[in-house]
């Protein structure tokens, strides 16, 4: 049974693990195996195989704990440390990410929308390694409105918008001219809901006329420029910036602004590890289990960010707490404090008086199963030994 050491740790266990497993074992029980290729006796096996199930129990939370309190203080008084500050993303001015105090709060208040949306982009193989190819694909994703295009003037003796449709950029771009000529008028309708103009267009030479429909106006003429510089020909609309960087020998876009489901069916994307900071968006897309794993991504993320340090399983308890139903729902009286299924308990938190009178009006009952009603009423709360019920077997 001769084997070395870190060889028998790795046996059925994460990477994580083994490394904890081994400090732990070397350091407390087994002395001198710190030799990655020394070969251990059978004693010296037997003893960690007896020491890793001695952690393991170790690690198991005690039956009843109140593992929600210690979950709110694990998380809560780190919080308490906390900067509140914009973080400058990967060293680029253009592209800033809300972390630190301010962000957890987006995160466990399940924010429909966070302050700075942004997505990390990975490329599929012969993208990733390319950068005129991933450049391509940046164009493809990045908003880019018709004044990027050409040169857009107003002719006020015929009361119209002229647009010059310059080739060398759609060249450069990878977008046809024709494309720009139907996707700039279509867009200005279905996006920007303007429709009171006539267009014409002339292919050969790049021209596209816009027309109000009230040629005696010129406010009307003005608001229509408006919409014709700013409709988005190319890209896709939520996204405002992309940044190209090359990271471990790969390219990666950064954005600023997110649209997953769009950004997936962009060719050249890397479904399988693209994310984004926008859990609502998540949820929609991927469903609540990716949302989950979303929520303790961005925690765990933004507390080790600023050297904090707090075990997963707190943070896996709340995220679990937080999609238990089936949709995202954030922590406070519009979620799961405000729909909690006890009637005392819900009253203790806010609204005390409109809590008590619908619950009178709807005639609910409360089981007092929780801890909240039970101190309200003076009964010994269900956690610890209030929840061991002794049933004693009775001599005849």
């Amino acid at each position: 049974m001769s084997k070395r050491f870190f060889e028998l740790i790795a046996i059925g266990l994460p990477h994580r693990t083994n490394t904890t497993l081994a400090k732990i074992i070397i350091g407390r029980e087994i002395e001198g195996l710190t030799d990655p290729t020394r070969i251990v006796t059978d004693e010296q096996y037997a003893k960690i195989l007896a020491q890793m199930v001695k952690e393991y129990k170790h690690t198991r939370i005690e039956p009843c704990e109140a593992v929600g309190v210690v979950a709110a203080q694990s998380i809560g008084e780190p919080g308490t440390q906390m900067t509140m500050r914009t973080f400058h993303y990967a060293g680029v001015a253009e592209i800033n990410v809300t972390l630190g105090l301010p962000r957890l709060i987006e995160i466990m208040d399940a924010r429909k929308e966070p302050s700075t949306p942004t997505m990390t982009i990975y490329l599929r193989e012969g993208y990733s390694t390319d950068r005129d190819k991933a450049r391509q694909v940046s164009w493809q994703i990045e908003a880019a409105p018709l004044q990027e295009f050409g040169d857009i003037t107003t002719d006020m003796a015929n009361m119209q918008i002229v647009v010059h449709v310059n080739k060398a950029v759609c060249e450069k771009r990878k977008i046809s001219v024709r494309e720009i000529l139907e996707t700039a008028p279509k867009k200005i309708k279905e996006r920007r809901h303007y429709r009171d103009f006539e267009f014409e267009t002339n292919e050969s030479e790049g021209l596209l006329i816009f027309i109000p429909k009230d040629r005696g106006s010129y406010q009307n003429l003005f608001q229509l420029k408006e919409h014709v510089r700013n409709v988005i020909v190319q890209g896709i609309d939520d996204i405002e910036r992309v940044v190209v960087r090359k990271e471990a020998g790969e390219y990666i876009l950064y954005t600023e602004g997110s649209n997953l489901k769009d950004v997936f069916a962009i060719r050249g994307v890397d479904t399988t590890r693209t994310r984004t900071n926008n859990i609502n968006e998540i949820s929609q897309v991927l469903g609540v289990e990716a949302a989950r794993n979303a929520i303790i991504n961005e925690a765990l993320a933004t507390l080790s960010e600023q050297g904090i340090m707090v075990d997963v399983r707190h943070i896996m308890l709340v995220a679990d707490m937080m999609c238990m139903e089936g949709e995202v729902k954030q922590i406070g009286r519009h979620g799961i404090a405000g729909e909690k299924e006890s009637v005392l308990s819900r009253a203790a938190f806010e609204v005390t008086v409109n809590h008590l009178l619908d619950a009178a009006v709807a005639h609910e009952a409360d089981i007092l199963c929780g801890v909240t009603e039970n101190v309200i009423v003076g009964q010994p709360i269900q956690l610890g030994t209030g929840d061991v019920k002794l049933v004693v077997k009775q001599k005849v």
